[in-house]
């Protein structure tokens, strides 16, 4: 499968090494910054480098592409780059979507206070984390998780099987698709502890 990957960080790094492994033609890599983990792995496994922070256009993406692949990416992937790859744009959030859309979606799941968190591979969409579902697993959230130990210990892993599981189908011809329920959506904005501290609830 030829695709493209964009991220960061351990994770993007951590799905630019199953897509070698794979023996997919990773076309290019577009992170953040060029010292990026990602970044530095894509640059020693020779594959093309580019450096998106914001928007990913159509011009950023290689032609006859397959996918591209989100991984832990804070970038916005336009409908013109969905559309050069023939499959669209696959990524990962650290919930079960549709609940806690957004970036602080694992903090969100420990404020709340939740028992139950999960992981989702979703098809990108113009929404924010609103595209239907690939595939969806779930963990439990114990009692001394925080932010950090529950994405390291449970769903960064949870992402990178689920994103393997998804991409083995889609080498069968298979394209899995579920339609988000929306009437079990949540959305919350970014998480700040002092903000949410002053709030007095009724």
């Amino acid at each position: 499968m030829r695709v493209m990957i964009v991220g960061q960080k351990w994770f993007g790094a951590e799905v630019l090494k199953l897509c070698l492994a794979r023996g997919d033609d990773v076309a290019a890599v577009s992170a953040p910054r060029v010292d990026d983990r990602l970044a530095a792995l894509a640059v020693d496994a020779g594959v093309p480098l580019c450096q998106v922070d914001k928007r990913l256009e159509a011009a950023w993406v290689p032609d006859g592409l397959d996918l591209i692949l989100c991984a832990h990416a804070h970038v916005f992937v336009t409908a013109g780059a969905r559309a050069k790859a023939r499959l669209g744009a696959l990524g990962y959030h650290p919930s079960l979507l549709p609940r806690h859309r957004g970036r602080d979606a694992i903090v969100w799941a420990l404020h709340m206070r939740e028992v139950v968190t999960g992981g989702t591979a979703y098809w990108l969409d113009d929404g924010a984390d609103t595209g239907d579902i690939a595939a969806q697993d779930w963990c439990w959230v114990k009692p001394d998780a925080t932010a950090e130990s529950l994405w390291r210990d449970e769903l960064a892993p949870m992402g990178l099987r689920l994103l393997g599981d998804v991409m083995a189908r889609l080498d069968s011809g298979e394209v899995p698709r579920l339609p988000q329920d929306p009437r079990m959506a949540t959305w919350e904005p970014a998480y700040m502890a002092k903000r949410l501290s002053a709030v007095k609830c009724v």
